[in-house]
């Protein structure tokens, strides 16, 4: 995988320590995804359910999500497809907010599918944008009223600070599910990293 150089022992990626931009962002989004997926492994559905404060975030709406996330920017804003179902099927202007609310009604293996289902799909669309010319080209999908096209490099750094916003709010959650914190995933956290050991 692009911009994963190195996993550790726990399999936690790496980006490189002196990478050109291609293999520092994409690394960076790994490791964003893996410390991620690590805060949202081995938990029942309360686990996913739970809530910390006044807010009303929890792992599963996260997992959910960022599975939209992921797919919006990949498919649509990058590449100009259709997300795919279940994203194309819902009426956002009369559900906003869909993808964090109808978390509640799926189970814990649901969500955990369907996010890493959608991590596939970009991980693949990465690999055609790559194959393409790289972050320079324009994205597909969107452009502002006056005309400007972010291009691919843009909606890239817009995931990665989404997923680090997000990370932080299951850094909290999952304290408060059970006490674990830190960012390296215990061994047995059952989503697997990509790439392999290369340092």
């Amino acid at each position: 995988m692009p911009g994963v150089t190195y996993l550790d022992d726990l399999g936690h990626p790496w980006p490189p320590i002196a990478g050109d931009e291609t293999l520092t962002l994409l690394g960076s989004l790994e490791r964003q995804r893996a410390t991620f997926a690590w805060k949202c492994s081995r938990l029942d559905e309360p686990g996913l359910r739970a809530t910390v404060g006044a807010s009303t975030i929890t792992l599963g709406s996260l997992l959910k999500h960022l599975a939209f996330v992921e797919d919006s920017y990949f498919s649509w804003r990058m590449l100009g497809r259709s997300p795919g179902p279940p994203w194309e099927d819902v009426d956002w202007d009369a559900e906003p907010g869909w993808d964090w609310r109808s978390a509640a009604d799926d189970r814990p293996e649901e969500l955990r599918a369907l996010w890493e289902a959608a991590v596939a799909r970009s991980r693949a669309s990465t690999a055609e944008i790559l194959g393409r010319g790289g972050f320079d080209q324009p994205g597909a999908g969107v452009g502002d009223d006056g005309g400007d096209v972010p291009n691919v490099r843009r909606f890239l750094v817009d995931l990665i600070e989404e997923y680090a916003r997000h990370v932080g709010h299951a850094d909290l959650i999952r304290e408060a599910v059970d006490g674990s914190i830190g960012e390296d995933p215990p061994p047995d956290f059952g989503f697997a990293a990509p790439g392999s050991r290369t340092a």
